[in-house]
């Protein structure tokens, strides 16, 4: 496996391909086997270092990027996590689909531990996060109505269903601040408001995806009844470990299956992996946004369109001329003055 390191300017790409699929690796899920044509590169953002190397590989001759958002030993907690910086990097590489994978506590009976959850909303009771990309100087409200694509999400639901596996097709997501886990009293508050599964990370996630136009989908892992559950013992992390390494082993299959029905675009057979560019100083700024319909060969899937591409059409409210030359820069690779 060749490492490279790469510094990323405001401008910069890692790699010449568009529209590949990008994994985002949570608790238990440090690696996917079976990956060929395997390149490490560490990268450094504008917005700061990610949790991790990216891992550059293939599956059945289809791009992936993976990266852990613990970080490998998992030695990152989840307010630590720098997620813009993970987002602008796959963005970075090429990425327009984002699955990502989560351990989550379940909060409702009928879901038990070792379920797929595909969830399809997210409630934020973070509070000490930054989540967005804008500010100083800029300004931007992207739409969170529908926070995962559509798309994304049903070729994940169906991938379960090829695979026999026990899933659930919608659920909300709770996204606690973490690292504690909920007090009893916590846990029955957020079971009686309608939440389905509980868990760190996703929501502040799913919104720096949004911000970065890529369409975003979580396969949520429930691994424990949180501690709501009179008849099940309170969640403890040996509990979720223990749940974690069957988990992860389902969620690469789903990941395998899922990859199958995913297009490429037009960059199916192109920008191989071999040609990232170490050298940033002539990279390409521009990330052409090509359709994100899913197998247009109808074998599988039926066409599915989502407009998770255009997210920042009407979202910026900032006068260019009004934006500081280093925030422009910064942000250029989202071309959001197109």
């Amino acid at each position: 496996m060749q490492k490279i390191t790469v510094i990323l300017g405001e401008n910069n790409k890692l790699i010449n391909s568009r529209n590949i699929l990008g994994i985002i690796g949570g608790s238990g899920l440090y690696n996917i086997e079976g990956l060929n044509n395997i390149k490490e590169v560490s990268v450094d953002t504008p917005f700061g270092a990610p949790s991790d190397n990216l891992i550059f590989g293939e599956i059945d001759g289809k791009q992936l990027v993976f990266i852990p958002r613990h970080g490998r030993g998992h030695k990152i907690l989840p307010s630590e996590i720098n997620y813009a910086a993970n987002i602008y990097a796959l963005k970075a590489a090429g990425v327009s689909k984002v699955i990502s994978v989560s351990a989550v506590g379940s909060l409702k009976k009928e879901i038990i531990p070792g379920d797929m959850v595909i969830v399809d909303q997210f409630f934020d009771f973070t509070k000490n996060r930054k989540n967005t990309f804008f500010g100083d100087g800029i300004v931007a409200h992207v739409s969170m109505a529908e926070p995962v694509c559509p798309c994304l999400r049903n070729i994940v639901i169906d991938s379960c269903k090829s695979l026999g596996l026990r899933y659930h097709s919608q659920g909300t997501y709770i996204c606690i601040e973490g690292p504690q886990f909920s007090s009893k009293a916590e846990s029955l508050f957020f079971k009686d408001s309608g939440f389905d599964v509980i868990g760190m990370t996703n929501a502040t996630e799913a919104k720096f995806a949004r911000e970065a136009s890529l369409c975003y989908t979580t396969i949520a892992m429930a691994t424990d009844y949180d501690c709501w559950h009179e008849e099940e013992e309170n969640v403890n992390a040996d509990i979720i470990i223990k749940i974690l390494n069957e988990n992860a082993e389902k969620a690469k299959n789903i990941i395998k299956e899922a990859i199958k029905h995913i297009t490429y675009g037009d960059d199916v057979g192109n920008g191989n992996i071999n040609n990232i560019n170490d050298d940033n100083s002539n990279a390409d700024t521009n990330i052409n946004r090509h359709s994100n319909d899913i197998n247009p060969e109808k074998t599988t899937h039926s066409i599915c369109s989502c407009s998770c591409s255009s997210s920042l059409e009407h979202a910026v409210v900032t006068s260019k001329k009004d934006v500081p030359e280093q925030i422009l820069k910064k942000l250029a690779i989202f071309e959001i003055y197109k």
